[in-house]
């Protein structure tokens, strides 16, 4: 009979492990065969009763385990139970260099008295205890704001295929900035990107679902690609992509865990169907499961301070970032906070003053030619604000095709003032650290804007909303044409004047992609490459992927596939 693990036993001494839990259990298969069990917080130890116990003994570190259950057995006459536990841990490839994570179970029968009962609540015992022990020990779990973006800042990369993570949108906004922060960020920015809905805004992983189901291109799969060495270049062709597999996966969820390569063939998916809770999650577990990698656009923006975030999803002042902001209080009724919040802020809806300008798709400098520096001749449009701004000459890297702009506003007038563009290259420090990618786009936030760009002439906005994904939320399918991919910033804004039920309309039918149908004329869309938003109101919030930045100009520009995602 097995000895009760509640009982102490010197013999959990003798094998030099001081347990959180011990016991003696017999093999599943031969009764005649006993093992000692010692669970402590951070491994299960194993060891087989004989005359040479040290030359049985095996350890199993508890950030390899991902599961253990209790059972019944087969036999109805068998009074004893089993518990099994599953760990990945790395182990030797057979008749291969290296090693790899491969699957491996410890079952033990549990047999302490001769009631069933007994026995399976023990065995459930010690299986809850493996669990919980093992949730403990999750190797990347984020603790405060930006612990994430420490991490991946000091994380050696190397070992991991991707990085996943299981949160919201502000987590993967942290690792992304954490990444960019990096000496090798563009190695480090190369790691594939992927995304568990975890949070109330899931905008991402509802927008990498619509993508999986559509949208509208053939996603080709190229195997065998260099995950972690950096060496892989961005193709021309938005329609080509990677494949990983689940050997090597770090997710990292309010953690950051383990992927091999291979080689598929192309898919083509009808029209997409929202998801959301289980379905949502289920979705881009199947999409992580197939391994899919393909570009993602950044964006970069810069602050009054000069501080410089890179961004995934979107840049918002006014309605949207009200409600974003303001409805942190519902957080724990989940997505249904934005709803709250949206209803709070329609009943005492705000206009806000400031200026807008933006540079269309169409205008766009052919690649490789940029217009000659020339010497400012009017005001910025910043000189009327009580900021003082240094020129940031910040970098970045052009578009990679042209596309033609749709516009829905003609109350546009053209700035005459000229600016020097920087050209577009990748500078080297001294110390041998690449600068991050320059934003040949953006002059200095000091100065004016090129007389390329569209100034829009309306001055009083309820809201400005800068998206580059399809949605901004689970249920708010804001840019119906969006791909992550397509090398453009989805600008909407919505001018003062416009009532309430108006506005309520508009969100009502963003959930269906329609709202670009209702004919509202204070609703203006544009596709753009870079923009400069200059709040003139006194208070307000600015979000960046729905975190709140500091309050005054800023301007942003996209970077056509900097980051890589597993988008299925």
């Amino acid at each position: 009979m097995e000895k009760d693990a509640s009982e102490p036993d010197p013999s959990h001494q003798r094998n030099g492990v001081v347990g959180v839990l011990y016991g003696e259990f017999t093999d599943m298969l031969n009764d005649r065969v006993r093992y000692s069990v010692s669970l402590t917080e951070s491994a299960l130890t194993i060891q087989k009763i004989s005359s040479s116990p040290g030359r049985t003994k095996v350890v199993f570190n508890l950030t390899d385990c991902v599961g253990c259950r209790a059972y019944r057995g087969p036999d109805s006459a068998d009074v004893g139970a089993y518990f099994t536990a599953y760990f990945y841990p790395f182990k030797r490839r057979w008749m291969s260099a290296g090693v790899a994570r491969q699957r491996v179970e410890q079952c033990f029968r549990v047999a302490l008295v001769q009631d069933p009962h007994a026995n399976l609540q023990e065995a459930e015992r010690w299986a809850c205890a493996i669990r919980d022990a093992s949730v403990l020990q999750a190797p990347r779990r984020d603790e405060h704001q930006n612990h994430a973006r420490e991490l991946v800042k000091k994380a050696d990369l190397s070992q991991w295929d991707a990085l996943v993570i299981m949160s919201g949108d502000g987590l993967l906004f942290e690792v992304i900035n954490g990444l960019m922060e990096r000496e090798d960020w563009q190695e480090a920015i190369q790691t594939p990107l992927g995304i568990l809905p975890g949070g109330s805004g899931n905008a991402l992983a509802a927008s990498v679902h619509h993508y999986s189901q559509g949208g509208a291109e053939t996603v080709e799969q190229t195997g065998n690609a260099s995950l972690c060495t950096g060496s892989f270049q961005a193709p021309d062709n938005s329609q080509r992509s990677d494949v990983i597999g689940l050997e090597n996966l770090h997710i990292m969820s309010d953690y950051i865990l383990p992927c091999s390569c291979g080689t598929g063939r192309p898919s083509t998916c009808p029209r997409s169907s929202p998801a959301w809770n289980e379905e949502l999650l289920l979705s881009c577990g199947f999409m992580l499961c197939k391994g899919l990698v393909g570009s993602m656009d950044l964006v970069s923006i810069h602050l009054a301070s000069r501080q410089r975030l890179f961004s995934f999803l979107s840049l918002a002042w006014g309605f949207v970032a009200d409600v974003d902001i303001e409805s942190e209080k519902y957080r724990h009724v989940g997505a249904i906070r934005f709803l709250m919040g949206t209803l709070v802020r329609l009943a005492s809806l705000r206009v806000y003053q400031g200026r807008l300008a933006y540079l269309p798709v169409n205008e766009t400098p052919p690649k490789g030619k940029h217009p000659p520096p020339s010497t400012p001749q009017h005001p910025s449009l910043c000189s009327s604000l009580p900021c003082q701004l240094i020129p940031n000459a910040s970098p970045n890297r052009n578009s990679r095709r042209n596309h033609n702009s749709t516009n829905s506003n003609r109350n546009t007038i053209t700035n005459s003032s000229n600016n020097a563009i920087t050209s577009k290259r990748t500078e080297t420090q001294s110390d041998g650290k690449t600068e991050e990618p320059v934003d040949s786009l953006l002059p200095g936030l000091d100065q004016p804007v090129p007389e390329s760009w569209t100034v829009v002439k309306e001055e009083d906005f309820v809201l400005v909303l800068a998206i580059y994904q399809s949605h901004l939320a689970e249920d708010l399918w804001t840019a119906p044409g969006a791909m992550a991919d397509d090398g453009l910033i989805h600008l909407f804004y919505v001018t003062a004047g416009i009532s309430r039920p108006a506005l309520l309309r508009l969100f009502l039918a963003m959930e269906k992609g329609a709202h670009m149908a209702c004919g509202c004329p204070h609703l203006v869309y544009e596709k753009v490459k870079a923009l400069r938003l200059e709040p003139v109101s006194p208070q307000g919030m600015i979000t960046v992927d729905g975190e709140m930045v500091e309050y005054g100009p800023v301007q942003a520009q996209i970077h056509p596939g900097l980051a890589r995602l597993i988008c299925g």
